[in-house]
């Protein structure tokens, strides 16, 4: 009869506890708020339908069920966000505060032209044009387009990264935008409109689980993936030849940037990030203004 031979501890494999998501969604939050907290985590789609599975060791299961339900809590009755019916996706209405701001910049754009981004104004110093210069619109139609397209990307990046953070980085991603066509085109112009924030939303987007990159494959592939759709998305919208492509180009780019710096603020300082980051927002427009106007 054959003797059982003793298995060391270090062979032995630990079987993965399961923490099940809704959606796809529900999943990529759940897993940067594990990341945050230092947890390794997988992902795991089940064969059938949308629910996600989140793999974790068993040794972090409790401290995963704690950090998974504090966030939820954090995040209940936030009368502003609500999740799109039967999408899965969060969206924050305070992007309605956004639009009537435009709106209302348009209504009485005849007083604002000093916002304007006007080339040889920017190089001779007025930086501030930069920031400005989004505010403003050509036309209703172009109002209209960025309204539209706006309302979406910008609502789904304050439900993502909360309005603070989403606007600061929209906005600072709009303004690169404006620099980044100064850059690349020379001689004179003047520039318009907020299709380069837009860009930066939807850049902010594409980098949301850019902290998946160290839950291993599984996360790598989270992340390509929202990098790749978030691309696709810019060709399809952003290089109409029509429109300004330099621009939305530095916006997506800096879109991308602010979204993974977002993307990687810890959860137990997301609440004071995204207050400091309302003040600046607010710091910033009200700056550019001022000076625009002096």
């Amino acid at each position: 009869m054959e003797s059982e031979e003793a298995v060391p501890p270090d062979r032995l494999i630990e079987v993965p506890r399961v923490i099940r998501a809704r959606s796809e969604r529900q999943a990529m939050d759940w897993s940067l708020v594990l990341v945050s907290q230092g947890i390794e985590v997988a992902l795991d789609r089940e064969p059938t339908g949308n629910a996600w599975n989140l793999l974790v060791a068993p040794a972090d299961h409790r401290r995963s069920l704690t950090a998974i339900r504090q966030f939820r809590l954090e995040n209940r009755g936030f009368q502003w966000r609500h999740e799109l019916a039967g999408s899965g996706l969060m969206f924050h209405w305070g992007v309605l505060l956004w639009v009537f701001a435009v709106a209302m910049c348009f209504q009485i754009q005849g007083h604002l032209e000093a916002g304007l981004f006007v080339s040889d104004a920017v190089r001779a110093g007025g930086w501030w044009r930069a920031f400005t210069a989004v505010w403003l619109h050509a036309d209703l139609g172009h109002l209209a387009s960025n309204v539209a397209v706006g309302t979406l990307f910008i609502g789904l990046a304050m439900a993502r990264y909360s309005a603070g953070v989403a606007l600061l980085g929209a906005l600072a991603a709009g303004a690169a935008g404006n620099g980044f066509g100064l850059v690349f085109r020379p001689g004179g112009y003047i520039g318009l409109g907020a299709s380069g924030l837009v860009m930066g939303a939807l850049g902010m987007l594409a980098a949301q689980a850019v902290p998946l990159w160290r839950a291993g494959r599984p996360g790598t592939k989270v992340v390509l993936m929202g990098l790749g759709t978030g691309s696709l998305l810019f060709v399809l919208l952003g290089v109409d030849p029509s429109s300004d492509v330099l621009v939305h180009a530095g916006g997506f780019l800096g879109g991308v940037v602010a979204g993974a710096s977002a993307a990687l603020i810890p959860d137990g300082r997301r609440a004071i990030a995204s207050r400091i980051s309302a003040v600046l927002f607010a710091a910033v427009v009200a700056t550019t203004w001022v000076l625009a106007l002096r």
